[in-house]
């Protein structure tokens, strides 16, 4: 026969047991703590946004806090007037006091109701003030860090905490601030009408939220943990949401069937998480089920000792009324705020986000003292065994490259993909900084100068240029923010866009896109053209196009050339193109090939010397020959 476990072994079995709860307690208590430790951040982050409402809210919030209690604290005095105008038949000056009280509850009351409305409009300016101010921090803090975070899937990881909860947690945030500093008094004040009925019940009223609080801390460190763990998938979400319900994968999803595919991975990741939700939910949902029944076992216990007590006579029924509604209400105060509570510490994790986002430092920095940049280029462009990996690269972009740019030259830069010619470009802006060699304008390294001050004299067409979904004439503006509409016109003219502007019906106002009402969808040719024009509207002196003509055909591509080289004359002109009968009317063409420049000449010059331009040159050829 098996032998039961004696009552020694059962007692320090769940002395054990104990233990580790309050041990578990402790620890993420230590671990809260830390995180709360943000909070005064947050305060700041409240008050830079919304001073007045801030302040507001805290007054309301002290009054709300004690409202409840003096309510409670005069309930004493009228049961027992009550109790007492019994007594003595009704009389009116038995009753009068009691009336008195009654007033006095129910203005109470009625300031309460006057109170609650107020602290929602209240809130309300101050949580929209402080999410917009909180979305501009995110804002700005993308625009100016490195481009080469965008390189990163922790970084976007990062960015996509940071963006999908800005929007509601510094709600949660105030409104959980909100209902802990409110229950806070009320619930200070409760216990200290219930300590004159014994030391101990506002200990066992703390004592009897312990299971809760180990419930709400549990919870919200595994949810915070599932949602750190999840993000890349999420984010996987998102993305097959935004191919099967944006414009830019339409064409494709319809001509090759690719949505059953796409909706299916959709929904089989859903399904997983969502699952892993509910399970977290169904273990919250049990955890709060029995940290309530010991709640209610241990107010079941207090109350029936006063009842006792009023029994016997040692209390009177307007002190067993007084306790009655403080315990009660101090139970509810409790979960309250042990609610608000976890919604803190969830909030306090997502500021642990948020100000991590806003701790990323840019690399790419302007020097304390910068040079001043050259009105005008003099002796040109020049990079000098210049080495680049992209982060998290094994091999190079570009290996010991260098090459000379003379001012004032229009040179072309021709070569397969991945040859590195766009990461030319992305180095002269100083969207990167090489990790060996310099580049130089007029002699001086690229980072002697303010940042802002070497990218407004560069004007650059991109490879994949946005399509701002805008007026044309503000399309356009965007190049140069201070330009005249005659300036505006003149650069449609030059990039070959005011003819296709003019035919829209509202013309230069005319929208462009269908993001929005009223606009006007434009080939993919014409939105190269309209972010020709922006490049063209600023007066540069370097002016860079990386695959200008690739949406024109060949005689709109040669009478644009023609055009170009009147517009360029006097400023450094770059043309990143594979079309060589673009890259033959510059004055010198450069092949990038494995990261380096392998050919530099004109055009002749180049096919001469029969290498890889030349070979190149031929292909492109055939098909004119062979028609």
């Amino acid at each position: 026969m098996k032998a039961k476990p004696s009552r020694a072994f059962e007692h320090s079995a769940s002395t054990a047991s104990l233990f580790t709860v309050l041990a578990y307690i402790a620890q993420k208590l230590k671990v809260a703590a830390a995180e709360f430790s943000r909070l005064p951040g947050a305060l700041k982050l409240a008050w830079a946004a919304a001073r007045l409402w801030t302040a507001l809210w805290a007054v309301l919030l002290v009054l709300q806090g004690l409202l409840p209690v003096s309510s409670v604290y005069l309930t004493r005095p009228l049961v027992n007037r009550i109790l007492a105008a019994i007594k003595s038949g009704g009389t009116w000056e038995s009753v009068r006091p009691a009336i008195a009280i009654g007033v006095l509850i129910a203005a109470i009351a009625l300031l309460t109701e006057i109170l609650r409305p107020a602290t929602v409009w209240v809130r309300t300016h101050q949580s929209e003030l402080v999410q917009d101010y909180i979305t501009a921090l995110i804002q700005r803090k993308s625009a100016e860090i490195d481009l080469a975070f965008y390189d990163s899937p922790e970084f976007y990881d990062r960015l996509h905490r940071a963006r999908a909860e800005a929007s509601y947690r510094p709600v949660l945030l105030l409104e959980s601030l909100s209902g802990i500093l409110q229950n806070g008094i009320t619930l200070t004040a409760m216990l200290a009408v219930l300590a004159p009925f014994g030391v101990w019940l506002p200990v066992a009223l703390l004592a009897s939220t312990l299971p809760a609080l180990y419930v709400v801390l549990r919870n919200t460190v595994r949810q915070h943990e599932w949602r750190l763990r999840t993000t890349g998938d999420e984010r996987r979400t998102w993305y097959y949401d935004w191919l099967l319900t944006g414009h830019e994968a339409a064409s494709e999803l319809r001509l090759f069937a690719l949505g059953d595919r796409f909706q299916t991975a959709y929904a089989a990741l859903r399904k997983r998480l969502r699952g892993e939700k509910f399970q977290l939910a169904q273990s919250q949902a049990l955890g709060e089920f029995a940290a309530g029944a010991l709640a209610l076992l241990a107010a079941g216990a207090s109350l029936l000792w006063m009842a006792w007590r009023a029994i016997r006579g040692w209390i009177t029924p307007g002190d067993l009324a007084l306790f009655y509604q403080a315990f009660q209400q101090g139970l509810g105060l409790m979960r309250s705020l042990l609610q608000n509570l976890g919604q803190l510490y969830a909030s306090s994790l997502f500021l642990g986000n948020l100000f991590e986002f806003l701790a990323l430092d840019p690399t790419v920095l302007s020097p304390p003292s910068p040079s001043p940049m050259p009105s005008a280029l003099k002796s040109g462009i020049r990079f000098e065994r210049v080495t680049f990996r992209y982060p998290g690269a094994q091999e190079p972009t570009l290996s010991d490259f260098s090459l000379t740019i003379p001012a004032g030259r229009m040179v072309s830069l021709v070569g397969p993909n991945g040859a590195g010619k766009s990461t030319f470009v992305k180095l002269l802006c100083r969207f990167y900084d090489p990790v060996g060699g310099r580049i130089e304008l007029d002699g001086r390294d690229l980072r002697s100068f303010q940042i802002e001050e070497l990218r407004r004299h560069i004007t650059a067409l991109f490879q994949e240029p946005v399509r701002y979904n805008d007026t044309a004439r503000e399309n356009i503006r965007l190049g140069d923010q201070g330009a005249s509409e005659a300036e505006i016109e003149a650069a449609a003219v030059a990039a070959g866009a005011d003819e296709i502007v003019r035919r829209l019906p509202a013309g230069y106002d005319n929208p462009l896109g269908k993001f929005f009402n009223d606009g006007a969808e434009i080939s993919t040719g014409e939105w190269q053209r309209i972010a020709l024009a922006r490049a063209f509207l600023r007066q540069a002196p370097i002016l860079i196009l990386d695959e200008p003509t690739s949406a024109m055909d060949p005689w709109a591509e040669a009478e644009w050339i023609k055009r170009f080289r009147s517009l360029a004359h006097g400023r450094t002109a770059i043309l990143i193109t594979h079309r060589l009968t673009t890259a033959m009317r510059a004055d010198e063409i450069h092949v990038f090939f494995g990261g380096r420049v392998v050919e530099s000449g004109s055009h002749e010059e180049l096919l001469r010397c029969g290498g890889l331009y030349a070979q190149s040159w031929a292909r492109q050829q055939e098909p004119q020959h062979s028609a």
